[in-house]
């Protein structure tokens, strides 16, 4: 297997991964745009964007897209993050072709048609009441909008009811004309493809499309904070925050590989203290949500109302511990269940193309996979009991809790138990 990539005159980038054994390919366009660039105003805009650009074009329906990808088994879809907005498909390499030619069409000829968008508006309206009904979707939005407080970066990807139900057609062409530039997207493939024969696809479809200089996003500032929602659900759903560090921190794996031993998996610290010695929870897990220039360590957990102190105080115990000790063997195991999930991970096209757009877009390359492994075997146990301190250093904690909260103890409680 092999990277290529090409840059186009206009500063769009083409990117290919060649595996050979595999029928099919996992291509798509990212674009280097997210709910981060959006002013309270357009709260939600790239992600009503997203929804609309299968709407119909100035060529197809919204059918007509939906039945050209499925007469030939693909599958076409999209998603939106804070910093970025994928449209992707996978097909049997023979109808690539069709997937570039269908790519181009949404991400440059659609109508936004008026009547496409009242319909529209209201499927998100009722995914937005969707996260509202689901707590465990919900206590992450709030997590988010309390560590980083009237940010872009903290308010939630889907927006509200009334940002969405003001959005308008020009708006999210207006939207879609500024941030959609050549040199912020990336055309990346990977399974059963022809590098040359994807930069002729991608030069016919996008060539024409102009670069932009856009505007820097204001730097994520984590303040920490408390949010909480009272509401008569069998559980409480509890989540913590700290600071954590950027994509392109040195201490990356490091926070990763801390976050594993606390967390992640059957044999990791909180799941066997919370849920196998105590019962507390069923799922409880810690997560690293990295940013460009920052990002945020997490905890989340669901008990219930007569456990939650107890579970507070268990999981305060836990973080402290992890800055003071790491046993030899859970760091070793940590490291190789980090190393093991990176490279399955990336064994599928998707998993693939998904990585290499995202390093294009974050890093201006694609870095080797060498490389990476390198870096988590380089990682020392030092370097993860300092990453277990930098988060209880750099910034009070942050808490976000959605249940019955009558026996949740107050904000300054629940932070001295992690400062004790």
């Amino acid at each position: 297997m092999s990277v290529e990539i090409t840059t186009l005159p206009n500063g769009l980038r083409v990117v290919t991964e060649a595996m050979d054994r595999l029928q099919t390919t996992s291509i798509g366009v990212w674009v280097g745009v997210g709910a981060r660039a959006e002013s309270a105003e357009q709260n939600g805009v790239s992600h009503m964007l997203e929804h609309m650009a299968f709407k119909g074009t100035t060529t197809r329906s919204a059918r007509d897209i939906a039945e050209a990808i499925e007469d030939v088994g693909g599958h076409l879809n999209a998603y939106t993050s804070r910093e970025q907005t994928a449209y992707y498909a996978r097909v049997l390499g023979d109808d690539v072709p069709l997937a570039v030619d269908l790519l181009g069409d949404i991400l440059q000829r659609s109508t936004f048609d008026p009547v496409e968008l009242e319909r529209e508006r209201g499927v998100v309206i009722q995914e937005i009441g969707e996260v509202q009904d689901t707590p465990d979707d919900l206590v992450f939005d709030l997590l988010q909008e309390a560590a980083y407080p009237d940010q872009a970066v903290g308010r939630p990807i889907l927006g509200t009811v009334e940002t969405v139900s003001a959005f308008s057609r020009d708006g999210l062409a207006g939207y879609m004309g500024q941030h959609y530039a050549a040199d912020s997207m990336v055309v990346a493939a990977a399974g059963r493809i022809d590098h040359a024969e994807l930069v002729d696809l991608a030069t016919r479809q996008f060539g024409d499309l102009k670069p932009n200089k856009r505007d820097e996003v204001p730097l994520a500032e984590y303040r920490g904070g408390e949010a909480r929602c009272d509401r008569k659900f069998e559980q409480v759903h509890l989540t913590f925050g700290f600071p954590g560090v950027a994509f392109t921190d040195d201490r990356f794996f490091a926070l990763q590989i801390m976050s594993t031993i606390l967390g992640d998996g059957m044999s990791s610290r909180l799941f066997q203290e919370v849920r196998e010695n105590r019962g507390l929870a069923y799922s409880v897990y810690s997560f690293t949500a990295a940013l460009m220039d920052g990002g945020l360590f997490g905890i989340y957990a669901g008990t219930s109302p007569d456990q939650i102190d107890e579970l507070v105080t268990v999981i305060a115990d836990e973080v402290r511990k992890m800055g003071d000790h790491v046993e030899p063997r859970e760091f070793a195991r940590a490291r190789a269940q980090l190393k093991a999930s990176t490279l399955m991970a990336l064994e599928s096209s998707s998993g693939r193309v998904e990585q290499m757009a995202r390093q294009l877009l974050m890093f201006g390359r694609v870095i080797p996979l060498e490389e990476i492994v390198s870096r988590i075997d380089s990682v020392t146990m030092d370097a993860v009991t300092d990453s277990a301190r930098l988060i209880l250093s750099e910034g009070k904690a942050t808490m976000a809790a959605v249940g019955p909260l009558k026996k949740l103890p107050d904000y300054d409680a629940i932070t001295r138990r992690f400062a004790a």
